[in-house]
């Protein structure tokens, strides 16, 4: 798991505009006339239908988007009871996980009332304005009964994620983990550490899905919870055993089939996971210490089907493989309540799906050839691009069908698809690669080392486990830069290719480059004397398998590290010049655009070369490209060097890679609008598919377009990535940030995979 410091989480919540949530207007509002019909007069209008019909709110406002976070701060993580004001960062991060997974908009509101009538009333009087309520961080036993009264007085869907949420992932688990383990879920003896919300709720839905009360043992902080202790409140008492026997953890787990903690880590020891039954179940959620570390689990029993809610470990239990996509179905059919058939439904569509065939992008996240159904496999992986549209639909049906809903749908695979469009999908390709990266991290040099965000890159790489860096530098400056900043980049290698060091190292370079460039000008002495040069060197690091991929530009001009790597790496066999591409990451998923840095002006066949590059750095992402080649003009409306050139590329690819998603030319207006293509060009090879692949006529043209768009239309810029080398070398724009050259080392790790 990530090492997370304090100052970069507060620097990521204090930096630009402070907090992690804001409110985007969805209607035109620049013109005089704009506000009049946004506000005065023109609001009146459905205000007044509104009146007249209260279930028009739905049609004119966005309440049936629009879900409260509501916490009063009385039990927040692992914090406790700091406060409703303390709670607002854990309740604004949990509006952007809504909005990222499953496009609901959220207001966080902090409650300042532990008084249960006091909160409740609040809820209950702000409730009009949302069209459901995740309640969260209340602490037990208060939150039961505020759950309780708000969904007796409330039509809306409402939940306690703390409690469900949990209890809904764990229970598709725990089917799935009784199935490998050949284990009938009626049979099983459970153990339950923890007697929290969370826990209690655990415990009633394991028996909802077919576990037996009588064998479910819960233990608190006092030891086992039994019908002889007079301290235990309702909910308890619910599950307090006859048995005497037990009276320890240690007691508890002998012989039982399944261990769930909801507790602290490292109360569970080697010993107790052995005395449990063959093939025991584990699921240690504490976090961020489970209740025993995951590596000692497996080793104290081969047969064990451990899961934690760590994302470093297989079987990760995560609400967020719920909570989003129950309310999402909840808020489409106008639930009026998130009933226990809603919350089944949710349970065993998780766990079916962990059964099927799990998308490339997921194996590829994951650096699997076949991520499968098994003992390390039970539950999916919260990157799952199918969840939206597989455990939505699951619950609004179970709205339907217990009576709760008040909308229908009767167009099940128009509804799928119009979850499908919601988030584009492809949107999670930075999560995506990150998680590839991380499976197999790869040596990266950092060819200027002596600059601040570049050590605070290399330091956040090797913190998240995504690449291990080399530094490259004057050494006694990028230590004080180190300790100057109290950046930790531990043992990190540091080599100053000027050093004496380095004597034979550099000379040995010297020779091979003096093999590769004897016949283009340089003398041995000039080999030798330019692998002083942090961008030779580098690059010579990752010719003679020093490194793996290099990263360089952000203090030069970008021809300076080009020149070196092409000098010294070169380029793929077959590949005639490389070219540069960005990937624009939008709502509606990502965009390539090439070439944006290298090739002025292209030739036709020039372009064509650039084509079938980008269109395998585009697989590489697990994406398949469909690609636009752009003019000032479609398919021959006007004559010009520009649209001559691009419309010859095009017959090319046509005629050499039929297999290609390949058109041109056109105009970017038509590229990036399907609905117009449909309508004016639906011969085009690109009508009715979603163009994400855009070829520019001239470095002109692709290198306004991208910074327009960054600067302008919201988009994050990842890049430039350089495409055709034969070994992963990759240029920084001047002056990037830490995040942009966090991205571009990502990248690089993943390409250094892939040319592996």
């Amino acid at each position: 798991m990530a090492k997370l410091r304090k100052q970069d989480a507060l620097d990521y919540h204090a930096q630009g505009r402070p907090g992690k949530i804001e409110v985007i207007p969805t209607k035109p509002h620049s013109s005089q006339r704009d506000l009049s019909l946004a506000y005065s007069p023109g609001v009146a209008e459905p205000c007044l239908e509104i009146e007249k019909n209260p279930e028009d709110v739905y049609k004119y406002t966005a309440k049936g988007n629009l879900v409260a976070v509501i916490s009063n701060g009385t039990a927040v993580l692992g914090l406790g009871n700091i406060g409703a004001l303390a709670s607002k960062p854990v309740m604004e991060g949990k509006g952007l996980l809504f909005k990222i997974f499953a496009d609901i908009d959220v207001f966080d509101i902090e409650v300042d009332a532990t008084d249960i009538d006091l909160f409740v009333n609040t809820v209950k009087a702000i409730a009009p304005t949302f069209g459901g309520i995740n309640l969260e961080d209340i602490k037990a036993p208060e939150c039961f009964e505020i759950e309780r009264r708000l969904k007796e007085e409330l039509n809306i869907p409402l939940m306690h994620d703390d409690q469900h949420g949990t209890a809904i992932i764990s229970s598709a688990a725990l089917l799935n983990a009784c199935e490998v383990a050949k284990k009938k879920i009626e049979k099983v003896k459970i153990v339950v550490n923890g007697a929290g919300a969370s826990a209690i709720s655990c415990a009633k839905l394991y028996i909802a899905v077919g576990a037996k009360k009588e064998n479910i043992l819960m233990l608190d902080s006092k030891g086992v919870i039994s019908v002889d202790r007079t301290d235990l409140d309702g909910q308890k008492s619910f599950f307090a055993t006859t048995n005497k026997k037990p009276k320890t953890l240690e007691d508890a787990m002998k012989d039982a089939d399944v261990f769930v903690g909801l507790s602290k880590g490292n109360i569970v020891t080697q010993k107790m996971i052995q005395s449990m039954a063959k093939r025991p179940i584990v699921f240690a959620l504490a976090n961020p210490d489970p209740e025993i570390p995951y590596a000692l689990a497996i080793a104290a029993r081969p047969d064990i089907i451990m899961a934690t809610g760590r994302s470093d470990h297989p079987n990760q239990v995560n609400n967020v493989l719920g909570f989003p996509f129950i309310f999402r179905g909840a808020l489409d059919v106008r639930a009026t309540q998130i009933n226990e058939a809603m919350k089944l439904a949710a349970v065993y569509a998780i766990a079916n799906l962990a059964k099927e065939t799990v998308p490339e992008t997921v194996n590829l996240a994951y650096d699997s050839k076949n991520i499968t159904f098994g003992p390390e496999y039970i539950i999916p992986k919260p990157i799952d691009p199918r969840l939206i549209y597989t455990v939505a639909p699951a619950v609004a049906k179970a709205a339907m069908e217990s009576g709760v809903a008040q909308h229908k749908i009767t167009n099940w695979d128009a509804y799928v698809q119009e979850l499908i469009n919601r988030l584009g999908l492809d949107n999670k390709l930075i999560r995506n690669i990150t998680n590839k990266a991380k499976q197999n991290p790869k040596r990266v040099v950092f060819a200027e080392a002596d600059h601040y965000k570049i050590l605070k890159a290399a330091q956040q790489v090797n913190d998240e486990g995504i690449a291990k860096p080399i530094l490259l530098g004057d050494v006694e400056k990028i230590k004080k830069l180190i300790a100057d900043n109290n950046l930790d980049l531990g043992d990190t290698p540091i080599i100053d290719p000027r050093s004496k060091c380095e004597d034979d190292r550099r000379n040995a370079f010297g020779d091979i480059f003096f093999k590769k460039r004897q016949r283009r000008g340089f003398t041995l002495y000039e080999a030798r004397k330019v692998m002083k040069e942090r961008n030779h060197f580098g690059a010579m690091m990752v010719e003679t398998g020093a490194a793996d991929a290099m990263i360089s530009g952000l203090t030069r001009k970008y021809a300076d590290p080009i020149r070196p790597a092409l000098q010294i790496i070169g380029v793929q066999e077959g590949v005639k010049r490389v070219a540069g591409m960005y990937i624009m990451n939008t709502k509606q998923g990502p965009y390539f655009f090439a070439d944006t840095t290298m090739n002025v002006d292209p030739s036709v066949q020039d372009l064509v070369d650039i084509t079938v590059l980008t269109a395998n750095s585009v697989k590489q992402f697990n994406i398949t490209p469909r690609i636009a080649l752009l003019s000032y003009s479609n398919f021959g409306s006007a004559e010009g060097e520009v649209p001559n050139k691009m419309r010859e590329a095009t017959e090319i690819l046509h005629k050499n890679y039929p297999g290609m998603i390949v058109d041109g030319e056109m105009q970017a207006n038509f590229a990036l609008n399907d609905e117009l293509m449909k309508e004016q060009f639906p011969f085009s090879d690109l009508a009715d598919k979603k163009v994400n692949t855009l070829i520019f006529p001239n470095l002109a043209s692709g290198n306004i377009a991208y910074k327009l768009i960054q600067e302008m239309g919201g988009a994050e810029a990842i890049g430039p990535v350089l495409i055709g080398m034969k070994k992963p070398v990759h240029i920084l724009q001047l002056g990037s940030s830490v995040r942009e050259i966090v991205n571009m080392v990502t990248i690089a790790v993943v390409d250094a995979q892939a040319k592996k």
